[in-house]
């Protein structure tokens, strides 16, 4: 009796255009939401996502069959699917919103990307993403793909380790008091914190190759999604402004301007 073949890994990554990490936000003059008038790039973790995912097949050679990238957002997204692709990823999707579209919220992205798993006909083993993005912090989409689809989860990833001979995971996670170690069963959403790796630059030849790489199109028509938002953001505005500090010359002067301030010594 032969052995059954091996089933090799096709690996889905989320990915997000966000306000670069290094721009000041400025809210807007409604206060309904931020500039968004101002420089983009891949969502930090997202990265993480797809620079693990490209390790792991350098790791495990043709045990990866495929790395897909999948976004929501404008037309101008498809700059961050073109730098995922330099990074190494072999084909991607772009659920095409309109600019004036208002950002999904995280169960509609969940949904979406149910959908898109349910389309590929080759089927999806380990979904890759970031914990979080840098312009909702939300930190949610993972589980509630996983909730949706039924798979087990393993969060704020630090360490991830894959056997696909037996389709299993398991995955270092950082919680409060230290690292928990999980052993999960594929197929597994996986989602990444800042110390699983750090993300490498794409190189020039490798930038040129994602220009040919392919970018399919969908609508969320086309996957029978509604992605409009079901909360409403009633108003955003900016923390208000440090004060300056000042110095003392002695404890006199310390307590005195602590009773300026209102606070007062508690009795025991």
């Amino acid at each position: 009796m032969r052995p059954s073949a091996v089933r090799l890994l096709n690996i889905l990554v989320p990915v997000k255009r966000t306000v670069d990490y290094a721009v000041k936000i400025r809210v807007n003059p409604d206060q309904k939401g931020v500039d968004l008038n101002v420089k983009h790039s891949m969502n930090p973790f997202d990265e993480i996502a797809v620079e693990e995912a490209v390790r792991l097949r350098e790791k495990l050679k043709d045990e990866v069959k495929s790395i897909k990238v999948v976004t929501i957002g404008p037309p101008k997204a498809a700059e961050t699917l073109r730098t995922a692709l330099a990074m190494g990823a072999d084909s991607a999707i772009h659920i095409e919103v309109p600019d004036s579209a208002p950002a999904p919220e995280p169960l509609g992205v969940a949904k979406a990307l149910r959908a898109v798993i349910q389309r590929e006909k080759e089927g999806v083993d380990l979904v890759i993403m970031g914990k979080q993005a840098i312009d909702d912090d939300a930190g949610q989409t993972g589980q509630m793909l996983a909730g949706l689809m039924d798979w087990a989860q393993a969060t704020f990833a630090s360490k991830l380790v894959v056997d696909p001979k037996k389709k299993e995971a398991e995955v270092t996670r950082e919680i409060d008091g230290g690292l928990e170690e999980l052993k999960c069963r594929l197929p597994l959403v996986v989602t990444t914190d800042l110390r699983l790796n750090e993300p490498r630059y794409a190189s020039l030849p490798n930038i040129m190759k994602a220009k040919k790489k392919p970018i399919q199109k969908l609508t969320p028509s086309e996957l029978q999604v509604d992605l409009t938002p079901i909360l409403e953001t009633v108003k955003v505005t900016e923390p208000p402004k440090r004060v300056g500090g000042g110095k003392v010359e002695n404890v006199d002067q310390l307590i005195a301007k602590l009773k300026e301030a209102g606070i007062t010594p508690v009795k025991s």
